[in-house]
């Protein structure tokens, strides 16, 4: 859309392009315009109330890497839930990296927390590597805390992959699990019921949190594989 890449390359900084296409290598280094991410959150506040938002949001596929962050935005803006659903479910098999994967979380989603298992249930079946990848987030965004259940760590611990985004995303949930859910996660650990590189960055990241103890960390350190 037009009106969509006359806004971004209005913010376009070229340094940062090509700062951002070093860290997502997958992606073709002409996509990106620049937009930095608070830029990108502006504009998208902006846009949400724009008439011609709806028909972005129907646009896919997009060409820059700037348009999916954009798009990725303007979903977490959205306050209707079924609508969410209904832009993830055409957006998410487009998603190839994982700073588009990242940058969508819809705020919705903290009063739908019954209905949204049902969907990271599909998610992280998916064979869409990003599709598994925000399942995984989504489950670690909202359900490690007063919602938790031990039965979420096990929907986790028994993706296997070949994809380094998913085993990062598995590493990271596990981690902060360990970080909330110490007593219940730690048993993972020790039966080593993860894959053994998924195990030893699970403890990489975990000893690399502030909120993991000393002592937790100690014990940590003896359960690498």
């Amino acid at each position: 859309m037009d009106k969509v890449l006359k806004l971004l390359n209005s913010k376009a900084d070229k340094e940062y392009a090509i700062f951002q296409a070093k860290l997502t290598p997958n992606v073709a280094p002409e996509l990106f315009i620049g937009v930095r991410v608070p830029e990108v959150r502006n504009l998208a506040k902006t846009f949400i109330n724009d008439k011609d938002s709806a028909s972005f949001l129907e646009e896919l596929p997009h060409k820059y890497y700037d348009e999916y962050m954009l798009h990725g935005v303007l979903i977490s803006l959205i306050k209707d839930y079924d609508k969410v659903i209904y832009y993830l479910d055409k957006f998410l098999p487009y998603v190839d990296n994982w700073a588009v994967c990242d940058i969508c979380s819809p705020k919705c989603f903290k009063k739908h927390k019954i209905e949204l298992l049902k969907e990271i249930e599909k998610w992280i079946k998916s064979k869409h590597t990003f599709t598994i990848r925000f399942g995984i987030e989504m489950l670690m965004s909202w359900y490690l805390d007063d919602d938790f259940k031990k039965e979420y760590l096990e929907m986790v611990s028994i993706i296997r992959s070949n994809e380094y985004y998913v085993n990062m995303m598995i590493a990271w949930f596990f981690a902060t699990a360990l970080t909330k859910q110490w007593g219940s996660t730690i048993k993972y650990i020790e039966e080593n019921k993860l894959s053994p590189w998924v195990h030893n960055k699970t403890i990489q990241k975990a000893i690399e949190s502030y909120r993991i103890t000393n002592e937790q960390k100690d014990y940590l350190r003896k359960l690498k594989v």
